[in-house]
């Protein structure tokens, strides 16, 4: 049923229009006209505008042919750096891009796969309930179109977001939740050859601090890091300001909380210790998920994969997604391997039979949630 063609031909033609975070109108105009040609409507919110760039989340609904409860597919239009003029080409049953660019699979392989199985649903008379397709801006800035978009426009109570690594068949059933941790620390400044004695040195204070924090993986549920550090004015000034920038993931909320917690008071007894001050802003920039084998929206993806001869592999990621975002308002959410390989890479690529079986598993969940929903 699935023409093979056309979706590598779309594919292609998608990934060739660039849409850098921030910059996805293009993209964004390719895809309403692509959804209009066949007779749908997309329509854009906020979002650009919201966040400061040229394009907003899409919503895309299509009545079904059944009476349901709507489902949701997601994916994002937005792609990491280097992104511009892409080019791809077909080698070997790999699609990849000739040059010093990404090639764009992530998420762009979703998005074809999602318009071809609507085009195959159509051409056969195939049943569907009523989708609703999300697509968003700036995921790979931190899920900030996810973020921004008003989720009271959306009727499904579960969906899929189609943006995970491995295989089609991947099921991500956890991922952590993050905490974004901003220390301002504060000392005084004197002339580094003069006075330096009356001066506090706020690079040093972050510095001993830092060492009485553990880093890496704590455990097999989560993790820490500090990966920015700025201060100081000029060599021969003792600084008198320091600012770094961490994150603590955990799978467990309450660990999350609790390790952050000791993290921040930790930090701040040491700086003060030394003479220093610190100003301590912490925030969640996403939930948790955690998805049991036997909630609906896992048995209806693990049957469908079953169903197309793919092996369903349930796993844990330690990174954030749209799904993240989309869970805590409440859809329950699953998202799925894809089969994108090495992205954020130019040496990023797909093979043609995950492009197409990423086709065929939104076909099959569609039959399967049909056949759950007794519709």
């Amino acid at each position: 049923m699935i023409n093979e063609k056309r979706l590598i031909d779309l594919f292609i033609s998608l990934v060739e229009t660039s849409s850098e975070s921030g910059k996805e109108g293009k993209f964004r105009d390719l895809l309403i006209t692509e959804f209009a040609r066949r007779g749908i409507n997309a329509k854009e919110d906020k979002a650009g505008e919201i966040l400061g760039g040229d394009s907003g989340n899409l919503l895309v609904y299509i009545p079904g042919t059944i009476n349901a409860t709507p489902l949701l597919f997601s994916a994002h239009l937005d792609t990491v750096k280097p992104g511009e003029d892409i080019k791809a080409v077909v080698q070997e049953g790999l699609i990849k891009s000739v040059g010093p660019t990404i090639l764009g699979a992530d998420d762009k392989a979703a998005i074809a796969a999602i318009i071809e199985a609507y085009d195959v649903l159509i051409e056969n008379n195939l049943d569907y309930p009523p989708l609703e397709l999300l697509f968003t801006v700036s995921e790979e800035q931190g899920l900030k179109g996810a973020k921004a978009f008003d989720y009271s426009k959306i009727q499904a109570k579960m969906g899929y977001v189609l943006d995970g690594g491995g295989s089609p068949g991947n099921i991500i059933l956890k991922s952590p939740a993050q905490n974004e941790i901003k220390f301002h620390i504060y000392g005084k400044a004197a002339h580094a050859g003069i006075n330096p004695e009356d001066g506090i040195n706020a690079i040093n204070l972050a510095a001993k601090a830092l060492a009485s924090l553990p880093f890496g993986r704590i455990d097999e549920e989560t993790t820490i890091n500090f990966g920015l550090i700025s201060g100081g004015k000029a060599s021969n000034i003792v600084a008198d300001y320091c600012y770094l920038l961490g994150e603590v993931r955990s799978l467990d909320k309450i660990k999350l909380d609790n390790i952050t917690d000791k993290m921040v008071s930790t930090f701040t007894n040491s700086v003060t210790e030394q003479g220093g001050r610190v100003e301590a802003k912490v925030t969640l920039l996403y939930p948790e998920i955690n998805l049991n084998p036997k909630d609906e929206v896992v048995t209806i993806v693990t049957h469908a994969a079953q169903n197309i001869g793919l092996t369903p592999i349930l796993t844990n990621t330690g990174g954030g997604s749209d799904a993240s975002i989309i869970n805590g308002q409440g859809i329950n959410c699953a998202n799925l391997g894809i089969g994108m390989q090495n992205v954020h890479t130019i040496d990023e690529f797909i093979s043609i039979e995950d492009l197409v079986n990423d086709t065929k598993l939104i076909l099959a969940i569609i039959a399967e949630y049909i056949r759950h929903k007794g519709a």
